[in-house]
């Protein structure tokens, strides 16, 4: 049965209309762009992509955990990368504070923790921390830093050792670099020079990087109240390093704070009590072995182990001193029989001249000449466990 007239045209009119359709469709495809078909034209529009539902309280405080273990060290406290660490680093470390969320998508942040970013020290944490804990500490930053802007945990608190911190005020500036260390004392008030005391004799081995209006010679190597030997220096202050009685000079309490109650830097304390020294643990670990008639190319090894890998690997090669015990993964511990088994003095010292991927050992090959390497494989050797292949001369 033929349709009536009004639904001839009616489906005529539909024709034509698709017929359109489909030449502007060919029409435009006459640019290089690909034309879309008509099914695409007619289907309807897709729905909005879903929204990421907010990470939960527990995500964010294990992301926190994690950051607070494994990022603060470059990227800060407060996600600012105001630190020590990232003076030292070209290019710098990412200010989350000034990076808005919409600059930098939740995906490729979470590519950087996993896999690292390219020339530049952010190295990626496959092997170190589970997925979880990497999308754990990706929220969290997003969340704290980008976001809330929030402060995240203080460092100076009772629970990390330093008690009523605030009694320190009067250090603050020079700390923060409100005011050079450099600045004539003359030019300080009698608060300010106590402040300058202060930091000079506590503060100023995490914060040698203080504001100073001349740069002038690199500062002193030699640390203060980093505890290498936990001489309490701030307290004892007229008491020299080379006095006779420095083996049994008292060291420092369990507690940073060495302001008294008013602000006054003390010149001496009261006696301490031997059970809470700081760095007992770790002191040990800064006594290199004795050895007996060594040979000229051990005795050149233990000079380089002891100034460039000592500070890792600890003087008696344990890795168990103040530094090689926050490092993760550990240094190697040159004294254990499971970590050195099967080592070779080829593999040892293609370990120092490489480094090892993975881990905080660096390579060496532009430090250190060959004759160098080989001193501290016949070093390591002698003092601290056998080596295959390796012997002194």
């Amino acid at each position: 049965m033929w349709p009536s007239v009004p639904e001839r045209l009616d489906r005529l009119r539909l024709a034509a209309t698709v017929l359109a359709l489909a030449g502007a469709a060919s029409l435009s495809g006459c640019g290089g762009q690909p034309s879309p078909s008509i099914a695409a034209i007619a289907a309807p529009a897709p729905p909005p992509a879903a929204v990421r539902a907010p990470a939960s309280a527990e995500t964010l405080e294990l992301g926190r955990k994690v950051y607070n273990f494994r990022c603060y060290f470059c990227h800060g406290y407060s996600g600012d990368a105001r630190t020590l660490a990232a003076t030292y680093l070209s290019p710098k470390p990412r200010d989350f504070t000034a990076t808005p969320p919409a600059a930098l998508p939740r995906e490729a942040m979470l590519a950087a923790v996993r896999d690292g970013r390219s020339a530049t020290a952010m190295k990626g944490f496959i092997g170190i921390i589970t997925p979880a804990e990497m999308e754990a500490v990706t929220d969290f930053v997003r969340h704290e830093f980008m976001e809330q802007r929030a402060p995240n945990t203080r460092y100076h608190t009772a629970e990390n050792g330093w008690p009523d911190h605030e009694r320190n005020r009067i250090a603050f500036p020079f700390a923060r670099g409100e005011i050079a260390i450099d600045t004539p004392w003359e030019r300080l008030d009698g608060e300010q020079q106590r402040g300058k005391r202060l930091f000079l004799s506590a503060c100023i081995t995490c914060h040698d990087h203080g504001r100073v209006n001349e740069a002038g010679a690199v500062w002193e190597s030699r640390a203060i109240s980093y505890p290498r030997d936990a001489y309490c220096t701030s307290c004892h202050q007229d008491t020299p390093r080379s006095a006779p009685q420095g083996a049994a000079h008292p060291q420092r309490p369990a507690t940073h704070t060495f302001s008294a109650a008013d602000g006054s830097v003390p010149v001496r304390s009261p006696k301490h009590d031997d059970t809470t020294r700081v760095a007992d643990a770790y002191l040990v670990h800064d006594q290199r072995p004795a050895l007996r008639n060594p040979t000229a190319l051990e005795s050149r090894g233990e000079n380089l182990f002891q100034k460039n890998c000592a500070f890792c690997h600890a003087a008696d090669g344990t890795s168990k001193g103040w530094i090689g015990s926050f490092l993760q993964p550990h240094p190697r511990n040159l004294t254990s029989n499971e970590e050195m088994r099967g080592m070779t003095r080829e593999r040892l010292a293609r370990s120092i001249a490489d480094g090892l991927p993975g881990t905080s050992m660096p390579a060496w090959k532009q430090v250190l000449e060959q004759p160098d390497i080989e001193a501290l494989v016949a070093y390591i050797a002698r003092a601290f466990h056998p080596v295959e292949g390796a012997g002194g001369s």
